[in-house]
């Protein structure tokens, strides 16, 4: 009998990590992240990273994994998570994966060997030319412009990983993120695939709520003690940057809580947009506990 992962996942401020410690202790297992940010071990209150308290006891791996002057891929993850559950599968039936990186799940539930189109000299020749001419800025916002899900992922210092990026996404007319080969890699599990999700009224006041108490909990602080290395690609994403143009003096400080909502709000729609494209998800309200417990227990069997 195969042993069973549970991918688990959800918009930001869903309420994956309540749901997924009470899954966890009801099934006697470990939780292995794929949120990208809390990865880092100096991102905390900017990334609703869990604490002692909130993982109750229960093992959470890729949490603090890294430091954010280490370069890491999701093709590292990819490898990296594979290596940990086959080992994690050795005592345990059932593994919990959560998070709302959807690219970051996508590779270990299903690779990330694109069928990728071959180069193409006159389009590396132009976006050479751009880079001599203006930098690596214009790389990044023509990136983010193609495929802002893959902006977010990939190491936005490294020119050769842009180059091929972008001229992917031109020659394809696809997202750099969307491409896979039409077969799927087998892994040597079961994959169950469960998304959480609100109403959009209910989710977007949890997020606002959110937002609010890493404020009251100390974001701005966390966020100054960052500022050396602000241009690491972990760094260029909702809660930071905005905080980022305040310092900088580009809005008030009023204004920048405000685009941290806005843009959280938006974040999370495009989560819900990833998600919808997988067929294999089962969708749930968090509050439906009883019921899931009921669904992951017909897999395990």
């Amino acid at each position: 009998m195969l042993p069973l992962l549970v991918v688990i996942t959800g918009p930001t401020a869903v309420g994956k990590t309540a749901l997924c410690v009470e899954l966890a202790k009801h099934f006697n297992t470990e939780i292995i992240s794929a949120d990208s940010r809390q990865f880092y071990r100096e991102l905390s209150i900017g990334t609703a990273k869990p604490s002692p308290e909130e993982m109750q006891g229960v093992p959470h791996h890729f949490i603090d994994h890294l430091s954010i002057s280490d370069t890491y891929t999701v093709n590292d993850f990819e490898q990296e998570a594979i290596r940990l559950i086959q080992r994690r599968f050795e005592d345990q039936n059932i593994l919990i994966l959560t998070g709302g990186s959807g690219l970051f799940i996508d590779a270990l539930c299903h690779g990330f060997d694109e069928d990728l189109p071959a180069g193409d000299d006159t389009i590396r020749n132009e976006l050479e030319a751009l880079y001599e001419k203006y930098g690596i800025t214009i790389l990044q916002e023509k990136l983010k412009q193609l495929d802002p899900y893959f902006y977010q992922e990939i190491d936005l210092d490294n020119v050769k990983r842009l180059y091929r990026a972008i001229e992917v996404c031109l020659l394809s007319d696809k997202p750099y993120s969307e491409i896979r080969k039409g077969e799927r890699q087998k892994r040597p599990f079961k994959i169950l695939k469960i998304v959480l999700n609100r109403d959009r009224e209910e989710l977007y006041g949890r997020i606002n709520q959110r937002v609010d108490l890493m404020i009251e909990q100390g974001l701005e602080k966390e966020v100054r003690g960052v500022l050396p290395y602000r241009d690491k690609n972990a760094l260029k994403t909702v809660g930071y940057r905005e905080l980022f143009d305040y310092f900088d003096g580009r809005c008030s400080f009023g204004d920048a809580v405000e685009k941290i909502k806005v843009n959280s709000r938006r974040y999370a729609k495009k989560q819900l947009t990833w998600f919808k494209k997988d067929e294999d998800y089962h969708w749930y309200h968090p509050d439906q506990k009883e019921d899931l417990i009921q669904l992951i227990s017909f897999n395990i069997n």
